[in-house]
């Protein structure tokens, strides 16, 4: 897949995995796992995949509706926060779509075979359409964020005729009655596609074009300030000892707002507000300050009526005061 859309030029095909794997018609029951029921109905459209039932449930599925696999691991944080998010949509979807769900400790062959895809880490979620496997997300993300890179992976399929185009009058697979959808906007079409891809340069330079026209665009302050807090992150050596160092010197201002990036990237928006919060109430001048500023910055990746972030204004102004 290219760095600018979904294309399947590409794209991993999974006809030799096919031919190498196990026919097995079996089914694990849908009634227990980490997919029972989710949501609330998610059952029928999420299952659990192994080894074995991979060809199957997600290989030979894929010809007939699009599969999004979620690699995740008991142990990963973040991928607690991702899984329920996907899931849910998952459910909201009703079958234009299916949740196969991996757990890579308990199936090694598959876990391995993300590593040789040269996935770093998880969560991670690829799609599969038609025996294609496309890398998707990689890393959590707040629910508006999932269900836009959905809509617009799907929109993209069905522009490359890989996908029929939705009927009129019915919602994009994600999405839901009441929630905001994306601009119809090229350039946010383009931003998105772009930043969930990884090409965050290409993202930056869309949403800036998009505020250059209207500086009071909400929902491209919030992408702008999403890609800024990526395109930080991914200048940091290794993001994991960023996090070791914030906790062997908890008086070093830089060093904590390093490590609020690498927890907002991945999904914990909470615990950067609160390091930071800390941070500001801990220090003086300069450093106080730059805490407060990056704060306030990151509050910008958030939609502005996002609970977290109105507890975290709270929190800083006592803080302050």
């Amino acid at each position: 897949m290219s760095s600018r859309d979904f294309s399947l030029h590409g794209a991993i095909d999974l006809g030799a995995r096919q031919a190498a794997s196990r026919k097995q018609q079996e089914r694990r029951a849908q009634g227990g796992g980490a997919s029972a029921d989710a949501g609330g109905g998610a059952g029928q459209y999420v299952v659990d995949v192994t080894d074995q039932t991979f060809n199957t449930e997600v290989v030979e599925r894929s010809q007939s509706v699009p599969i999004l696999v979620d690699f995740w691991a008991e142990w990963c944080g973040p991928c607690k926060q991702l899984s329920p998010i996907l899931e849910k949509l998952a459910a909201e979807a009703a079958g234009a779509w299916i949740l196969a769900k991996v757990d890579i400790d308990a199936n090694p062959q598959l876990g391995a075979y993300m590593q040789q895809m040269g996935v770093r880490g998880i969560p991670f979620v690829a799609a599969v359409v038609a025996g294609q496997l496309l890398p998707f997300l990689n890393g959590a993300a707040p629910e508006a964020q999932v269900r836009q890179a959905i809509d617009q992976l799907f929109e993209a399929l069905r522009k490359e005729g890989i996908l029929p185009d939705a009927p009129e009058g019915e919602q994009e697979p994600a999405a839901v009655a009441g929630e905001e959808q994306p601009a119809a906007d090229p350039l946010y079409q383009e931003a998105q596609v772009a930043f969930h891809n990884g090409d965050l340069d290409g993202a930056k330079s869309a949403f800036e074009r998009i505020l250059a026209a209207d500086p009071r665009d909400a929902q491209a302050k919030q992408g702008l300030a999403a890609v800024e807090v990526s395109i930080r992150v991914r200048s940091l050596d290794d993001a994991e000892r960023v996090l070791r160092e914030a906790a062997e010197k908890p008086g070093d201002v830089q060093t904590q707002i390093g490590a609020a990036d690498v927890e907002m990237v991945s999904g914990r928006p909470e615990q950067a507000f609160e390091r930071l919060v800390t941070a500001v109430r801990t220090s003086a001048g300069d450093d106080r300050d730059a805490a407060r500023k990056h704060l306030l910055a990151l509050f910008e990746v958030l939609p502005p009526d996002d609970p977290r972030v109105a507890k975290a204004r709270r929190s800083l102004q006592s803080a302050l005061f």
